[in-house]
């Protein structure tokens, strides 16, 4: 049962495998096990950052596309969302309308961007992402009068969403069944859908026609594949899915914003986590988005405690100032690329086989 809802994929290793299993319970009961705004936000953030960077790796680690444009299909998904819902009044059909459309410029985007740059290589194709996506950004902050500018949107959403709505009256484990809770579970059930899709995809006769394709192109297509609707393919699904993504996130937000879903510090984090947790491994974007956003999250306040514990050593105090966060968290990503080079589910994954080898 495991093994065909993981698709064959299963993660080979036991390290790995309780740590899958510790990052899905604690998603799954995050809002019984903490309390407050900020742990809640997190684990959201976690679960919709853990299906935006496994599509991208979906084009980098499995098919070797190398892209910059993923964040402008999370922030149609989330724009398509959020002015649907602030466009009148904020019911079930204005969201999905406003999904669908996003969804529909998602693919025709997609397809444009993959027939015409995705016949060229490497930095070329790199940089026309780039400039496409930037142009979307500067388009969403220019249109002031629908997006909201550089300031953003904020929207209501349906009655069922809110937090004022109970649907119950007694409490669950000390926890009210409200509006919020519904959110969070409906982003956590849709971003488990979507990871498990594409771990399915990955490991179907198309996923292995990718890795096929990333690691020799001339190959692959002197076997009868034709690599461009292969790689157009996977443009198309990996955007569709981050497009999905940026609805969910503009769903628990209930606001859209330039900065916040098409900036170029979105990209460089799916950057990061894709290289901390592994490419060419679904569960590396479990494992890299996790520790990622907590050290976002938490690396600060957690240097403010250490640097008021020792303040009577005032060279160590002042290098753990909460100021300092993003000088560590690039020391920390140092670090993790020194130890683990080829991710860390790449690491212990590379261990099991070598635990495994008879020459051991």
């Amino acid at each position: 049962m495991l093994n065909q809802l993981l698709s064959g994929d299963l993660p080979r290793s036991r390290a790995l495998s309780a740590t899958l299993l510790l990052i899905l319970l604690g998603l799954a009961l995050a809002p019984f096990l903490t309390s407050g705004a900020r742990p809640l936000n997190t684990a959201a953030t976690i679960c919709v950052y853990i299906v935006l960077v496994a599509s991208y790796d979906l084009l980098l680690g499995y098919t070797g596309i190398v892209s910059f444009a993923h964040t402008m299909f999370f922030g149609i998904g989330a724009y398509g969302v959020g002015l649907g819902l602030s466009s009148g009044d904020p019911t079930w059909g204005a969201a999905f309308a406003g999904l669908l459309l996003a969804l529909l410029l998602t693919l025709v985007l997609a397809l444009v961007v993959g027939l015409f740059a995705l016949r060229v290589r490497a930095i070329f194709y790199a940089m026309i992402t780039l400039a496409v996506a930037s142009s979307f950004s500067v388009l969403a902050s220019q249109l002031s009068d629908l997006t909201g500018g550089e300031d953003g949107k904020t929207f209501t959403v349906p009655e069922l969403l809110t937090p004022g709505f109970r649907l119950v009256e007694s409490e669950l484990f000390g926890r009210a069944i409200d509006g919020k809770l519904i959110t969070y579970y409906i982003v956590f059930g849709g971003c488990l859908l979507l990871f498990l899709f594409l771990l399915r995809l990955v490991n179907s006769p198309f996923g292995r026609v990718l890795q096929a394709i990333r690691e020799n192109e001339f190959r692959a297509e002197a076997l009868g594949y034709r690599t461009v609707l292969y790689r157009i393919w996977a443009n198309v699904l990996a955007a569709l899915v981050a497009a999905l993504a940026g609805a969910l996130m503009a769903l628990w937000l209930r606001y859209v914003g330039p900065k916040t879903m098409l900036g170029f510090e979105v990209m460089t984090d799916i950057l990061l986590i894709v290289v901390i947790g592994g490419m060419g491994t679904m569960y590396g974007a479990v494992v890299g988005a996790t520790l990622f956003i907590i050290a976002q999250n938490y690396l600060k306040s957690l240097m403010a405690e250490g640097s008021a514990a020792l303040e009577g050593v005032p060279l160590l105090a002042q290098a753990l100032h909460p100021d300092r966060w993003m000088l560590w968290l690039g020391v920390l990503f140092v670090l993790s690329i020194y130890f683990f080079p080829v991710g860390i589910v790449g690491k212990l994954r590379s261990r099991k086989i070598t635990a495994r080898s008879p020459c051991n």
